[in-house]
C-alpha cells in the first residue's frame, strides 16, 4: 500500500538539500540522553515575581528562591520529577534555565518557546506598544502575571511613564495598572 506525505507542495518547494555531511560545532552538540547523567546539578532561576517554593514530591526536599531570577542548584533526576508531579511551574515559566539543553532534555521545550529570559526581562517595556501587545499575547500566564508585577513596580518608580506603552499594557494584560 503507497503512503502519502501529509507536506503541502509549499512545504516541500522550501525544502534546501544539503549534499553535504551533517557538521555539528562543539558549541552545539546534539544531546544524547545516554550522556547525560541524571544525578547532575544544574542551575534553576526563579522566573515568577517574588518568593517561590518547590517541595520535591519524591524526596520532600525544599528548594526556596527568594526573589525573581534567583538561582538554586537542582537535579535533572528532580527536575524530570517535577515535569511529571508539578508541570506549573514549567508551564507558567517559573522554573528558567540559562542553557537550553536542559528544556529540550526535560521534553519542555513547548513552554519556554516564547518565554521572556530572566537577564532581558525588562527589555519588554523599551518596546512600541504595538510590539508589546504582540510579545504579551505568546507568553505563559505565568509570564503575563510576572510582567504585570513588573510594570506596576516600573510605574511607582516612574521607569515607565508613556501612556500609550501603560495603555498597551493594559490592554493586552487585561489589567489595570494605574488608576484613572
Amino acid at each position: 500500500m503507497a503512503r502519502t506525505s501529509s507536506k503541502s507542495n509549499e512545504e516541500i518547494e522550501n525544502v534546501e538539500i544539503d549534499s553535504k555531511p551533517e557538521q555539528v560545532s562543539s558549541k552545539q552538540k546534539r544531546i544524547v540522553p545516554k550522556e547525560i547523567d541524571p544525578n547532575e546539578y544544574v542551575t534553576v532561576r526563579n522566573g515568577f515575581q517574588g518568593k517561590l517554593v518547590y517541595v520535591s514530591k519524591r524526596t520532600g526536599e525544599t528548594f526556596v528562591w527568594d526573589s525573581f531570577g534567583a538561582e538554586q542548584e537542582m537535579e535533572l533526576r528532580e527536575l524530570k520529577n517535577a515535569k511529571n508531579s508539578s508541570k506549573k511551574f514549567f508551564v507558567n515559566n517559573w522554573f528558567m534555565f540559562d542553557d537550553s539543553w536542559i528544556i529540550d532534555y526535560l521534553g519542555v521545550k513547548q513552554f519556554y518557546k516564547n518565554a521572556l529570559s530572566i537577564d532581558n526581562f525588562d527589555d519588554i517595556f523599551d518596546k512600541k506598544p504595538s510590539e508589546l501587545k504582540d510579545i504579551i499575547s505568546k507568553l505563559s500566564a505565568g509570564q503575563k502575571r510576572s510582567v504585570a508585577y513588573r510594570a506596576k513596580e516600573l510605574i511607582a518608580e516612574k521607569r515607565i511613564d508613556s501612556i500609550s506603552v501603560i495603555n498597551a499594557l493594559e490592554e493586552a494584560l487585561g489589567i489595570e495598572l494605574i488608576e484613572k
